[in-house]
């Protein structure tokens, strides 16, 4: 425990004007004051009247400073001492000005320090959840060791800090997509028990976990929490892009560490992955380990078991079979009962967590499982799932520009294309979701032969989860986007608005070779369309291939548009990718169409860069 001092009387130190510190980085940090976009002042990203002691503190980092330091020499005896309300501030003013004297305790904030007991920080990544907006790109948090978890012992009962936006409880998942990006929400600090986390990410969402272990010293860690602390009743609007988990982490950690400087990589936006890859970057990480969700674990067994045990796997899970009384599985050798045994076991408490066996039938069921699998003393034990070939901060940098020639019906153009985040189905693969595609503000541009430029497509937001099903897990192979793109209305192409949708299956036909069929549906919305609008079901069968050095996605989509001009829209595609390493990708594209009873050829060959 330590004990904050409170001077009666403070004096500044001359070696250390007070009047320079405004500008310093650390309190710049502690302010969460960022620069304007339009001349050379500051403005405090804190949205809460609570966190300034000036009324021009949010917009003045001097007057804001000469505050605090007059409340610090002058305190009003009252009310609580200021530096137990902002004791990271007093903390580093207390070093800059060398300021000495004794002081009274901050019994509340001394008491939740003594109870977090914090001797190591460990930054955590929850890998990313397409099936919830509010996660489509992960989710980073930190994890707060105590003494006797610093040796790399159980961390279960580990305090963690989160930020998070805080929206109404009847809010869906689209409502929070769309107020999430303009900050619609207010965002919170939250300190909860890491065991509620690895429930919430691990089992109930079944995102596996990244564990990045900080190597901070005790007196950064001692300055952490106490801005932590600073922050736990303050309020900041949620931004989904910047302003979101992964920034305020950022914050956090350069207030710690002074000449860590991460918020300065914050251009746009701040996606969890790439703060991690900021942070390894600038040398913090010490070790990293990988905790496996039950999705990972049970998927893990099941590939081990072999083609003839998965039935009786599956008529186990289904309560069919009781291996006490089952000839199959008593003529198996003890390692394939244990197999067996775990990998089911395993299965069960997955379809548990996500619903899809009741907890009445899969608690005794599992009790059952766990009593045989303890009878098999001599087995060899089963292992855990190895961690991935690479981690989620390894993947390609999240920002795509491109640039490619071709031709459409014959007419040549160059393109240029920018995407800020986040990837597509044939990028670099490695430490992505296979099958797994998220394209935010995606934008190409044309120049034909004529000089004339066009707007080919903005892609506001696409989402494509392509992931194979098998006996054990059948998952919903979907798409959504929508923005704007150009479209063909029989005299001329234009640039329409549209939203498009799709959902159906997908199934492995060879190593990291997947086929689907998906049942799709579009809405485009326009003047030059003879009603203003139109609508089209459709389908769009494909294949899908991804590897470290190659990609390929290739089908056939048909369209029946049923509103404005009844007529169907054919095509053959095909997309592939050369990548060189994670920071370059040579591709090609082309397509083959019928529409309006015509044929028509497009392609397109160039760079791809990730930055």
């Amino acid at each position: 425990m330590f004990c904050i001092l409170l001077p009666h009387s403070i004096a500044a130190s001359p070696l250390t004007p007070a009047e320079n510190l405004h500008k310093h980085p650390t309190w710049l940090a502690l302010g969460h004051y960022q620069k304007d976009w339009l001349g050379g002042g500051y403005t405090s990203q804190a949205d809460d009247d609570g966190f300034f002691l000036s009324p021009e503190g949010r917009v003045s980092p001097k007057k804001e400073l000469a505050a605090t330091i007059s409340a610090l020499q002058h305190p009003r005896t009252e009310e609580a001492p200021l530096a137990c309300r902002f004791p990271a501030r007093y903390i580093w003013l207390k070093k800059q000005l060398r300021w000495s004297a004794p002081a009274p305790d901050c019994p509340a904030y001394q008491d939740w320090l003594r109870k977090l007991d914090t001797r190591s920080v460990t930054l955590v990544f929850a890998a990313s959840y397409l099936n919830s907006p509010s996660s489509m790109f992960g989710h980073t948090f930190l994890r707060l060791d105590p003494a006797r978890n610093a040796e790399g012992g159980e961390v279960m009962l580990s305090k963690t800090i989160s930020y998070a936006a805080e929206p109404p409880a009847d809010d869906n998942e689209l409502a929070f997509a769309i107020k999430g990006l303009f900050g619609g929400y207010p965002g919170g600090t939250t300190v909860q028990p890491y065991y509620e986390k690895i429930r919430l990410y691990s089992a109930l969402e079944h995102r596996d976990l990244w564990e990045y272990r900080l190597n901070l010293t005790e007196g950064e860690i001692r300055m952490m929490l106490a801005h932590a602390w600073e922050l736990k009743d303050t309020n900041f609007d949620y931004y989904f892009l910047d302003e979101n988990c992964a920034y305020r982490l950022l914050a956090l950690i350069d207030v710690a560490r002074e000449d860590s400087d991460l918020l300065s990589n914050v251009t746009t936006h701040a996606i969890p992955t790439d703060t991690v890859r900021w942070v390894m970057r600038a040398g913090l990480v010490d070790n990293v380990t990988w905790r496996a969700s039950q999705f990972s674990k049970a998927k893990h067994l099941i590939a081990r078991l072999p083609e003839d045990l998965r039935n009786l796997s599956l008529d186990i899970a289904g309560n069919r079979v009781d291996p006490a009384d089952s000839p199959a599985y008593q003529s198996l050798s003890i390692d394939n009962q244990a197999l067996l045994l775990d990998a089911t076991y395993e299965y069960i408490r997955y379809q548990s967590e996500a619903g899809g066996i009741p907890r009445q039938i899969s608690a005794p069921l599992s009790h059952r499982l766990l009593s045989a699998r303890s009878r098999l003393d001599n087995a060899t034990p089963t292992l855990n799932p190895p961690a991935p070939e690479f981690r989620d901060d390894q993947g390609h940098a999240t920002l795509r520009a491109g640039i490619a020639v071709g031709s459409i019906g014959g007419r040549e153009f160059t393109e240029l294309s920018l995407q800020p985040a986040y990837h597509a189905l044939i990028d670099p693969p490695g430490g992505y979701r296979p099958g797994a595609a998220l394209e935010f503000l995606s934008t190409r541009a044309r120049r034909y032969d004529n000089g004339e430029w066009q707007l080919e497509a903005l892609t506001l937001l696409g989402l494509r989860s392509i992931t194979p099903r098998t006996d054990f897990f059948s998952p919903l192979s979907w798409q959504i986007g929508f923005g704007g793109r150009r479209t063909d209305t029989g005299t001329r192409r234009v640039l329409t608005p549209y939203v498009e949708g799709g959902a159906g299956g997908s199934w492995r036909v060879a190593p990291g070779t997947q086929a689907f069929a998906l049942a799709t549906g579009d809405l485009e919305v326009d003047d030059d369309l003879s009603r203003g609008y139109d609508m089209a079901p459709g389908a769009d069968l494909g294949v899908l291939y991804q590897g470290n050095r190659v990609s390929l996605l290739a089908g056939t989509k048909t369209k029946a548009w049923i509103i404005s001009d009844q007529h169907r829209q054919d095509q053959l595609y095909g997309n592939a990718a050369i990548h060189f390493g994670r920071s370059f990708s040579l591709f090609a594209q082309g397509t083959r169409e019928h529409h309006f009873d015509r044929y028509q050829t497009t392609w397109q060959m160039g760079l791809h860069a990730y930055f």
